[in-house]
């Protein structure tokens, strides 16, 4: 069985993942952002070529060169839209090319070959890659080939589709055959030395939500969020970029006129309370943030007549996707140094997060795991196995 999981291709993770869908590095802020809301997916791929032209005209070569160069989501919108100068003209804003909002750390999307090793595609992540490019091999038939291009298409020229794979999905499968490697899964994950100390992106509740801004920013680059702390170091919750994912884009209004602890409330369980939505309403024009304020009272609008859509469809105008949702949306994920290493992975996945935030008895904060640090503990396993 050792031996099957080393010699396991990348393509038999891909069975069932949809298609990506992708937007051209000509588009702008404004089709990324609609293309988010349309389709609902949490990022879009972003590509050098432009992927919907006509296949007639295009060059096997011309294929080989397109090359996805990056993602972006809804909370790289709402970080661009933070800026001053942005919200004075969030118009203006959403007319500037995709690039301005795509991470400028080199790696994060790397392209890999269906049959490519399992080992090849930790060794990227632990590389600083955060999603590995697949192509798809469809089994059927060419006729796929000659639909007519669409903004809908998930096809590159017209000829290929693309998947791709994540942290998650890679820990995942590791679980799925956890009993390779025991004893090491049940020992505590400070033995193994994965709580990450150092990297910790904190700020305390009491702070301007616009402060957390740069480590939003981070947080997407590192997979993990960032930790709201009280006076003493205590963790009290989290702001998640799945969370924010699932918020539309007048968030920024919020993040940029309410403490860290009244924005926790604004996106915590459901639609933002109307005694924040005032607040954000009075402060904003207090800024003469008028075209910000505009846009703020357009998604209320869009709230209000959507108000009978079923839960966790779309985003027109909820705040977020889980709404319906009784659980807060900013309590963190939390485990002990003595935690076990699946106990925190079974953690980390039943809850959709890539991080467990490590905490003393106390609540109070000492560290971090990650997707990254426990792909690192089975890479060793796996490298004794060869």
């Amino acid at each position: 069985m050792a031996v099957s999981l080393l010699a396991r291709e990348v393509s038999d993770l891909c069975l069932g993942k949809p298609a990506l869908r992708s937007l051209s590095v000509s588009a702008t802020v404004g089709d990324a952002l609609s293309s988010l809301r349309r389709f609902g997916d949490p990022y879009l791929s972003v590509w050098s070529c432009d992927h919907h032209c006509n296949a007639s005209r295009s060059k096997v070569s011309d294929v080989n060169e397109c090359r996805c160069i990056g993602k972006v989501c809804m909370v790289d919108v709402i970080c661009f839209l933070c800026e001053e100068d942005n919200l004075k003209n969030p118009g203006s804003a959403l007319q500037e090319p995709v690039s301005v909002i795509l991470p400028k750390v080199p790696g994060l999307v790397r392209h890999l070959e269906p049959n490519a090793s399992l080992l090849e595609a930790i060794d990227l992540i632990l590389e600083g890659a955060q999603n590995l490019v697949i192509p798809i091999h469809s089994p059927f038939s060419r006729k796929k080939l000659i639909h007519k291009p669409s903004s809908n298409s998930t096809l590159h020229d017209n000829r290929v589709q693309y998947c791709w794979l994540t942290q998650e999905d890679i820990i995942r499968y590791l679980l799925n055959c956890i009993g390779l490697f025991s004893p090491t899964p049940n020992y505590a994950v400070e033995s193994l030395n994965i709580i990450d100390t150092k990297s910790i992106l904190a700020v305390c509740y009491d702070e301007p939500a616009s402060s957390s801004l740069p480590l939003i920013s981070q947080s997407l680059v590192k997979q993990t969020s960032v930790a709201i702390i009280d006076v003493d170091g205590k963790l009290i919750g989290e702001i998640s970029p799945y969370v924010l994912n699932s918020c539309n884009e007048s968030v920024a209004a919020a993040i940029a006129t309410l403490s860290t602890g009244d924005f926790m409330a604004y996106i915590d369980c459901g639609d933002p309370p109307e005694d924040l939505i005032r607040l954000v309403k009075e402060r904003l024009e207090e800024r003469n943030l008028g075209e910000a304020l505009e846009l703020l009272e357009e998604e209320s609008e869009i709230s209000a007549s959507s108000s009978d859509e079923e839960f966790g469809l779309g985003r027109s105008g909820r705040l977020g996707r889980r709404s319906s949702r009784v659980v807060s949306n900013t309590d963190a994920i939390v485990c002990f140094p003595w935690s076990s290493l699946v106990a925190v992975m079974i953690q980390a996945l039943s809850h959709r997060v890539s991080n467990v935030w490590v905490v003393e008895e106390d609540g109070t904060l000492v560290g971090i795991v990650t997707f990254a640090g426990m792909m690192k503990v089975f890479r060793e396993r796996l490298k004794s196995m060869m």
